[in-house]
């Protein structure tokens, strides 16, 4: 019975290390290095013209980087679903911005939903705003250079 009872407990403790493995590379958010299968939620992938693509843990680490690669064009963004993880078009998202679930990389959550019934749950759960990705882009540089501006402060 004990010998069960510690395969059972071994295979809780495991399904959720098992389930994120399928969190696409890489497994550190390329400007923060958070980790992104702890983030899967707010993970995004940025995916150039030239072929290359950057995964990040978060909007606020996508607009980051792709401010500091503003000679690159950027071909796809590719946001988690809230609610199921994968990845999808950013531009076909429900984005609901603010509320009161604590957010990723930022004071200002933002989080991404493919199903509109999802995104509507969560806003009557925890109030917030619906943007389009293009105000949503525009809140989250806005935020990262309050923060630039911010290290700036700090080095003087």
């Amino acid at each position: 019975m004990k010998t069960v009872l510690l395969i059972l407990t071994l295979m809780m403790l495991s399904a959720p290390a098992i389930a994120m493995e399928n969190i696409e590379a890489p497994k550190n958010c390329q400007m923060c290095r958070m980790d992104r299968t702890m983030f899967a939620q707010s993970r995004m992938v940025v995916v150039y013209a030239d072929g290359s693509s950057v995964g990040v843990c978060s909007i606020h680490c996508a607009v980051e980087e792709m401010m500091a690669n503003r000679e690159k064009q950027v071909k796809t963004l590719l946001i988690a679903d809230f609610r199921t993880k994968k990845l999808a078009d950013a531009r076909e998202a429900t984005w609901i911005v603010g509320g009161k679930k604590k957010g990723v990389m930022t004071a200002l959550p933002k989080w991404a939903f493919v199903r509109e019934e999802d995104a509507a749950e969560f806003l009557k759960e925890n109030g917030g705003t619906v943007m389009a990705l293009g105000q949503v882009i525009n809140t989250a540089g806005e935020e990262v250079m309050e923060m630039a501006d911010m290290r700036v402060e700090l080095i003087d």
